[in-house]
């Protein structure tokens, strides 16, 4: 509880035990505005705010109305009526603002992998400076138990580090020299001398934490609803209460009879309390606040509470195959159909595709083992989703799929083992094909089969990998459908057209790496990239980023939205039900300043602990 909570803690206490001596104590009719202490004490704050408002020309909203209703009831004589009401008001203010608080604690936490400073070594000393200063190409150093300010790659030691903070799992990570490291993980055992790739401002921690930050600017439609709701709802129920405390009387006067103003003007009050739409204003918010936190602490980022309601509708989900669910950690398992000496096939295949930072380019260039010389390689034309051409000691190499072979009308080889072809041409004659295989993840299986158990209609996978290949991993994995063969645009295409065939309330959902993916994650009702570690492109192109790469993560981030939608919707249903018949009750007299308080604060008090629930989501 922070210092403006207990302020408020301590207000409400002394205010509960003045207004229980004055109602215990048989105060005379003259002596009964002491009430006014308490109500004072505990109300100030309030009738600053609804002042201000109107001052400020925003006069209807609950401080207004809660203003209006108390000092109206303790005009009429009912003090501790007006006393209560305000109280009470109070304690579901301080309610409400120590959920949010736990909430926020939630997003805090992942806010603490700002990292503070970075080392750097000076005249044999570490001198401590801010990341801000840090220069692209720096060797900072990183000692045990501290974080990594700036993403970059490990020059001297070796270590364990805790990604936890970043992806939601709390298994240590190994890491050393020559491996890629990124900021917010904190370094476990032993020093780490790290060479930056990036500025700070351009690092893994500074763009997920200004992912986290503007969440809450992108409002989702039931939070829209709600604004809109509340700016005409409010000034139409103070209208509503004038009208019961004026038009009733008047009536009465015209037929003869007495007017009963008291009687009138103390339903109208009632009627009042009874309206604040302190409940849908508070808990809507803080249930998608919630939610955000919660799935954040699972490593999974949400954009905003707009992606958040998106997601919930998901029926179709799409998959890129490579680093999505295959492992993209390839390796050469074969050569065929060759001639040469399989050293001399992936010597030449290494060095014409030296410049590429594609996977199976690093895999062919592992497969040789030896160093690579760029020098021997000129001419390099690469082809997009095909493959690549370039000159290797004067030698043109033609090296890709089917269908680079088929542009330059090459005779090929099919092959009959499932993997990533890779045809290979020397000087225009075929030359033989390598064969590359991926590794399908552990739990991809277990990831298509729980979609499907939440309800997911269809599973589809896209990828530029032959059709043999492409429908082996479906198979194994049991996919609906798969698409081969593709490139970029060819996965924008396809995706339109799954998009066209969906009913207009369903969500379509992408999910791939995030490097190669951007703008079928553009496309999609909902992008979201998986094993986003270190991804620019993910961060900035997808709605959803799951920060470890795990499909698993997939339906737990779908239960997590759609277990946050369920309790908005309890939330609206709710509070809208509870206060359309206590304004009944209050309009014909039948309900009293209590149940107004029961109305009011009492539905909020019930709406933010049915909101809190969002934020348990670990055994989802």
């Amino acid at each position: 509880m922070n210092k403006k909570q207990k302020n408020v803690l301590i207000r409400i206490i002394i205010s509960t035990l003045l207004t229980i001596i004055l109602s215990l104590i048989k105060t005379s009719e003259y002596l009964k505005f002491l009430f006014i202490i308490p109500y004072l004490l505990i109300g100030y704050d309030i009738l600053k705010k609804a002042f201000k408002g109107i001052l400020n020309r925003q006069v209807f909203d609950e401080n207004f109305l809660m203003a209006v209703a108390t000092i109206g009831a303790i005009i009429l004589g009912e003090y501790t009526e007006g006393v209560a009401v305000m109280l009470f008001y109070q304690i579901g203010e301080l309610f409400q603002s120590y959920a949010v608080g736990k909430s926020r604690r939630n997003i805090s936490e992942l806010m603490d992998i700002r990292p503070d400073y970075a080392n750097i070594e000076k005249d044999g000393k570490l001198e401590k400076v801010d990341p801000d200063e840090i220069e692209i190409g720096t060797v900072i150093t990183v000692q045990p138990g501290e974080k990594i300010p700036i993403d970059g790659i490990i020059v001297n030691g070796s270590s364990s580090l805790n990604t936890s903070a970043l992806t939601g799992e709390s298994v240590p990570v190994d890491a050393a020299e020559g491996n890629e490291v990124i900021s917010g993980s904190i370094n476990m055992t032993s020093p780490l001398k790290i060479q930056t790739t990036k500025e700070f401002g351009d690092s893994t921690v500074s763009k997920i934490l200004d992912l986290v930050e503007n969440a809450s600017s992108k409002k989702s439609r039931s939070e829209n609803f709600i604004s809109k709701f509340a700016k005409y709802y409010t000034p139409a129920v103070c209208l509503s209460a004038l009208f019961l405390a004026i038009l009733p009387p008047i009536a009465f006067l015209i037929f003869g009879n007495s007017p009963e103003w008291n009687i009138w003007i103390y339903r109208a009050l009632t009627f009042l309390v009874i309206s604040c739409p302190c409940a849908l204003v508070i808990s809507i918010p803080l249930g998608f606040f919630a939610g955000i936190g919660g799935a954040s602490k699972e490593g999974i980022l949400v954009k905003g509470s707009n992606y958040l309601e998106t997601l919930a509708n998901t029926k179709y989900v799409v998959f890129d195959k490579t680093g999505t669910m295959t492992m993209g950690v390839f390796e050469v398992s074969g050569i065929h159909h060759t001639e040469l000496e399989q050293e001399k096939i992936l010597e030449f295949a290494a060095h014409a595709e030296s410049f590429s930072t594609h996977p199976i380019s690093k895999s062919l260039k592992k497969a040789y083992g030896k160093e690579i010389d760029n020098k021997r390689v000129s001419d390099i034309e690469e082809i997009s989703g095909e493959g690549v051409l370039a000159k290797v000691d004067g030698i043109n190499v033609t090296i890709g799929n089917s269908k680079l072979m088929k542009r330059f009308g090459i005779k090929y080889h099919d092959c009959h083992c499932v993997g990533t072809i890779v045809h290979m041409a020397i000087d225009g004659q075929y030359s033989g094909h390598i064969l590359i295989s991926d590794i399908i993840k552990p739990n991809a299986k277990e990831a298509i089969a729980k979609l499907k158990n939440i309800g997911i209609k269809k599973t589809v996978m896209l990828t530029g990998d032959g059709k043999k290949t492409a429908d082996s991993v479906a198979a194994e994995l049991s996919i609906d459908e798969v698409y081969s063969e593709l490139l970029p645009a060819g996965k924008v295409e396809l995706v339109e057209k799954l998009l066209s065939q969906k009913a207009q309330k369903e969500t379509l959902a992408f999910v791939g790496d995030g490097i190669n993916d951007a703008p079928v994650l553009s496309r999609a009702d909902i992008g979201i990239a998986m094993g986003a570690l270190g991804s620019d492109a993910a961060i900035e192109a997808a709605d959803i980023v799951l920060m470890d790469d795990s499909p698993l993560k997939i339906s737990k981030a779908i239960k997590i939205a759609r277990k946050c939608m369920r309790i908005i919707y309890e939330n609206i249903y709710f509070a809208i039900g509870i206060k359309i018949i206590c304004l009944a009750l209050g309009a014909a007299g039948i309900a009293n300043m209590w149940l107004a308080i029961f109305a009011d604060v009492g539905v909020m008090v019930l709406a933010v602990l049915n909101a809190i629930r969002t934020l348990f989501v670990k055994n989802l």
